[in-house]
């Protein structure tokens, strides 16, 4: 299986689609390669199945232009950051080699974001050991990325990504889970205030948008420090 530029590690299905869509269809727009791993089949959710769930999946998956998708299994409401499942995301990363992952805020809604945050973050230095699973060539990731999307009450974004190309077919794909989003007015980290669920991701992404002077965007958290090389190529206006 060919290696990822970026992967995007999630909860369940449909919260990459949600929290980082435009930026996976972005980065997929630029040339770079992605991949989504889910580590739930979303089996404790209120609509729909896990077998129709994995068909809605699989069908987003190709609207993103993502060139792997996979499941890991782990029990949805009950994921745990324990060192098995460190080993078996750590294998995943070794397998795809990405540069870049993404996962959940380090806080959230759902008790499994924030677990899936921090187990993601340990899966990519474990991932980095010679003596864990030495089948497989060890393989870190340079960066890990938080998706702040919906989470505006703990830190502020270390960056926003232009998404404006590519927010209609975070819409579409969004749009492929019938059985849990046909006509939700809330769903994941995205909290109701009455209006339809897409109307609701629009008004946010706008809003992340405004903040780079664009119409929208996705935001992100980093615990380092960001690197500018040359200050004279900064963009977004102070006034």
């Amino acid at each position: 299986m060919a290696n990822v530029d970026v992967l995007a590690i999630a909860a369940h299905p449909d919260d990459m689609e949600l929290i980082c869509g435009g930026t996976l269809i972005r980065a997929h727009m630029l040339g770079r390669s992605t991949g989504i791993l889910d580590l739930a089949a979303g089996e404790m959710a209120s609509r729909g199945t896990p077998e129709l769930r994995a068909k809605e999946a699989a069908k987003a998956a190709k609207v993103m232009g993502v060139s792997v998708r996979e499941n890991l299994g782990l029990p949805d409401g009950g994921i745990q950051n324990t060192p098995e499942n460190r080993t078996k995301v750590a294998v995943v990363i070794r397998r795809l080699q990405p540069k870049i992952v993404i996962t959940h805020s380090i806080h959230g809604r759902h008790p499994d974001h924030p677990i899936v945050a921090q187990l993601v973050r340990d899966a990519c230095f474990v991932a980095g050991l010679k003596k864990v699973e030495p089948k497989i060539a060890p393989h870190r990731p340079l960066k890990v990325l938080h998706a702040l999307s919906f989470r505006e009450d703990h830190v502020k974004p270390t960056f926003v990504v232009d998404i404006s190309d590519a927010f209609e077919k975070k819409l579409q794909a969004i749009g492929c889970y019938e059985s849990q989003f046909g006509d939700a007015v809330q769903a994941g980290e995205v909290y109701p205030n009455g209006e339809p669920l897409h109307d609701l991701i629009r008004h946010h992404a706008a809003h992340y948008g405004s903040l780079i002077r664009c119409r929208y965007g996705e935001p992100f958290y980093t615990t380092e420090t960001m690197r500018v090389d040359d200050v004279g190529a900064l963009e977004v206006s102070t006034f």
